[in-house]
């Protein structure tokens, strides 16, 4: 009986899936570069950032002079009825063009409003900066994990591929055995039945690497062909060594999303002073330049400046309840961002737990599927020497294949879990950067 190289088979078939478009040759760094240019919503974030952070100025505005102006002129007639020298009464009509021009200056000296104005203002910047840092995290993750995908689509496609090819072949084998007289329609019948599935997953697999290219195109904003490949002898040699709660000290310090959430209590809070401010009185200083040219009729013809400096008190009495009002409100949202910001540290705890726990058992975990893959390699060959001497079936051949691959799709898998586990882990404490993706890249080849 003919010997079946399931490994040699899928290596071939992984050559043939991964071979076109080398000219679009993209690798982990590359994709993570091209999203942070052309990632729609990374660019939505960017954006979202740069109008946030105008929030600083616009509360500085309110501690600035604000100087307006104004000017009008107008044409006039007028009736105009007195007693003339005859001592009778007569009405005349005159005409009259009227100029005003007005400046004036105002410079807050004492205003509550205004400070916390400006205060909100610093903590809605903070915000915007906070959760652009927390996009930075984001799209390396979903960069990342789409590369990935794809890689494991592909690496899905090839096993397929490789599985039915070889019952392809088994399937030859066995129809000429049978004309031969030395096969039994059992054993075709087996591996026509494992024939059609594996035809029924090739496509399935071919589905899956198409969604999964479209999926990180999307994100990378451009054609992807090829893709820098995991290393074959990949391994997790250094073990994370952290404990728990040391981990849980730097991510309640560095974690962007809880730092985006104390952002948003920050500027909760300021409302609350802001709000409550309106109570308070406003002292502003005022500088004022007129000049005015027959501003009425009983000044025809005669022209008018007046300069004035001092200040101005406001006092606010009763609003009817709306500063009230208004601070209860803002007391509220405080609290609710109070209590979001205790749900996103429980969150972040979990997701760091989980992280640690996938990446601190990957090492042992991804050292056992290989041996696993090794032993059913070797069962393999162990099966086809029995077949021929007659001590194992057709179909004990067909089970160690399927085990092979199954060990070989759960490898991969654990392999790509690790990596992503562990930029969840780095995310998750708040210390993920650009050089992390750099230092992955390098087990791409």
């Amino acid at each position: 009986m003919r010997v079946f190289r399931l490994s040699s088979i899928a290596q071939a078939a992984l050559l043939v899936v991964t071979s076109c478009g080398v000219a679009n040759a993209m690798n982990l760094q590359q994709a993570y570069e091209a999203a942070l240019q052309n990632d729609p919503t990374y660019r939505t974030h960017v954006h979202e950032a740069e109008a946030g952070r105008e929030n600083r100025a616009l509360g500085r505005s309110a501690l600035l002079p604000q100087v307006s102006a104004s000017y009008s002129t107008s044409k006039n007639r007028a009736d105009q009825t007195a007693p003339n020298i005859f001592g009778t009464v007569s009405t005349t009509h005159p005409a009259y063009t009227s100029r005003s021009a007005y400046v004036q200056l105002r410079q807050p000296l004492f205003s509550l409003d205004s400070l916390y104005r400006y205060k909100q203002g610093v903590a809605q910047a903070n915000e915007a900066d906070a959760r652009l840092e927390l996009s930075n995290d984001d799209v390396a993750l979903r960069t990342a994990g789409a590369y990935m995908d794809a890689l494991y689509a592909e690496d899905q496609l090839a096993l397929s591929i490789a599985q039915r090819d070889a019952y392809a072949e088994h399937m030859h084998v066995n129809e000429r055995l049978y004309e031969k007289g030395e096969g039994t329609k059992t054993d075709m019948l087996e591996v026509q039945a494992r024939l059609d599935s594996a035809e029924a997953q090739v496509l399935e697999a071919k589905d899956a690497v198409v969604a999964a290219r479209e999926t990180l195109e999307g994100i990378v904003g451009q054609p992807v062909h090829n893709l820098d490949r995991l290393a074959d002898d990949f391994r997790v040699v250094d073990q994370e060594q952290r404990t728990f709660d040391e981990w849980r000290s730097i991510a309640l310090i560095n974690n962007k999303d809880l730092k985006t959430g104390r952002m948003t209590v920050e500027v909760a809070e300021q409302d609350v002073k802001r709000n409550r401010s309106a109570h308070a009185p406003r002292l502003d200083f005022v500088g004022t330049y007129s000049d005015a040219s027959s501003d009425t009729i009983t000044q025809l013809n005669q022209q008018t400046v007046n300069r004035s400096v001092g200040i101005q008190l406001n006092v606010p009495i009763y609003s009817g309840g709306q500063i009230n009002a208004a601070t209860r409100q803002s007391v509220a949202s405080r609290e609710r961002a109070k209590s979001d910001l205790d749900a996103r540290t429980s969150k972040v705890m979990v997701d760091l737990r989980k992280a640690l726990s996938q990446v601190q058992s990957s090492g042992q975990k991804i050292d056992a599927l290989i041996k696993a893959v090794d032993s059913n390699k070797l069962l393999i060959k162990a099966t086809e020497q029995s077949i021929k001497g007659g001590i194992r079936i057709n179909l004990d051949l067909l089970n160690a294949q399927q085990q092979l691959v199954t060990s070989q799709r759960d490898l991969q898998q654990a392999r790509y879990g690790y990596l992503l586990a562990l930029l969840r882990l780095k995310s998750a404490a708040g210390t993920l950067d650009g050089s992390d993706v750099r230092s992955m890249n390098a087990f791409f080849r």
